[in-house]
């Protein structure tokens, strides 16, 4: 059963839940940082900024500033070309970006405008969102996606801090986790604080809608993840991608980018169904985690596959049959080497499908598993405009 209007009391309860989150994190923040550090999921120098802690200055005090926030690297790739507008509009604005994992603070810092400052974004609880609020007194926030926290949604629009949401989702099962009797006060009190909601598709602006947000707050301003070329290619990425196309020569070459655990079976499979045809055939193979390319080496090491780590620069040559990518942020760079793109992520249930307008913008043609989610609007759209955009493989590989 989907969620009715709130009454008047609900709002109440809302409160109510707020005050008990608010208990809850308090309580909990401590043993969840200690639990990401032991785990090697925390800066090691710089993981008090996630206790709201600053590690440079905040400048022009008592100007405004507006705070960009986005969970990951996919996010904060979609939010990179709105931070360089902002920065451009508005050159005298100090403009703050935070992330939460270490894989979008490598990738990203390096992409930033001189003039924005980047840091870890605190944990979402009580002391954590004071401090940084406290310090850096944002004059409005940009949420990225889904990136709804109570902490920080309503302790901000509390201060008169104008809140959005940019690129705005939700998956079903959140929907679904949110709108049980427990979880529908708190949500529609943290909606009802949020300014502005931009989502991606009509089926995200229904959700929104039936979580009680506003219907006057959501407005339509497409997918900031086609927004692709904003991230100019600088001289060092040009002498790259040169490089690697003389290392790869007339060889016939295809990619299988952002692939999890479990579907480099299916990219293997293929690969040797090809080069049966195409003897010279080269694979690029981009895990979509950096770490899971220790497992993947010595899969390929086992199946007596001659294959190039990325990371150590060593030559491709004419025997070599796959280029392993361990290496972070160089995946548009490498859209621009290959005439193919296989984008993972999406052909195993549990997934739920990436980006692939980066690797259609490169040029290359593009195919993708069955299993999209809420990319599957994106898909739709790619299709309108040229039903060729995409190929779409429907087959399941493990019922073969």
């Amino acid at each position: 059963m989907r969620p009715a209007h709130t009454p008047a009391s609900a709002a109440r309860g809302g409160r109510a839940l707020y005050e008990l989150y608010r208990a809850a994190s308090r309580v909990a923040a401590p043993a969840v940082l200690l639990w990401r550090r032991l785990r090697g999921l925390e800066h090691p120098s710089r993981w008090p900024e996630r206790l709201g802690q600053p590690s440079v200055a905040r400048p022009l005090p008592g100007s405004p500033l507006v705070w960009f926030h986005a969970v990951s690297l996919g996010e904060g790739m979609a939010a990179l070309p709105v931070v360089r507008h902002c920065a451009r509009l508005h050159p005298g604005l100090p403009i703050l970006l935070t992330t939460t994992t270490l894989s979008s603070f490598e990738v990203i810092k390096d992409l930033l405008p001189d003039v924005v400052i980047y840091q870890f974004a605190p944990l979402d609880c009580p002391d954590a969102i004071e401090n940084f609020i406290g310090y850096w007194k944002p004059s409005l926030i940009l949420l990225m996606e889904s990136e709804l926290w109570p902490n920080l949604i309503i302790s901000a629009a509390e201060k008169g801090i104008v809140v959005a949401l940019l690129n705005a989702r939700m998956s079903l099962k959140s929907f679904d986790r949110w709108s049980v009797p427990l979880g529908l006060p708190l949500v529609s009190l943290m909606l009802s604080k949020i300014s502005l909601v931009i989502p991606l598709s009509t089926i995200q602006a229904v959700r929104f809608q039936l979580l009680h947000t506003p219907p006057q707050k959501i407005h339509f301003a497409g997918d900031l993840k086609y927004a692709v070329g904003d991230v100019e290619v600088g001289e060092k990425e040009l002498n790259t991608i040169n490089d690697l196309q003389q290392q790869f020569g007339n060889r016939p070459i295809w990619m299988a980018a952002s692939i999890h655990k479990g579907e480099e079976e299916v990219i293997l499979h293929v690969h040797d169904e090809l080069i049966k045809l195409h003897p010279s055939l080269l694979l690029i193979l981009v895990p979509r985690h950096p770490h899971d390319s220790k497992i993947l080496s010595l899969a390929l090491k086992k199946r007596k596959f001659n294959f190039v780590l990325r990371s150590t620069m060593e030559v491709v040559s004419l025997n070599t049959r796959i280029y392993l990518v361990d290496t972070l942020g160089e995946l548009r760079m490498l859209y621009r080497v290959t005439p193919i793109a296989v984008v993972g992520g999406s052909f195993l249930p549990s997934l739920a499908g990436h980006n692939f307008s980066e690797a259609a913008a490169a040029g290359c043609a593009v195919l993708t598993g069955s299993h999209v989610g809420h990319f599957y609007h994106m898909l739709v759209e790619m299709w309108q405009i040229n039903p060729l955009a995409v190929k779409q493989e429907k087959l399941n590989f493990w019922k073969r």
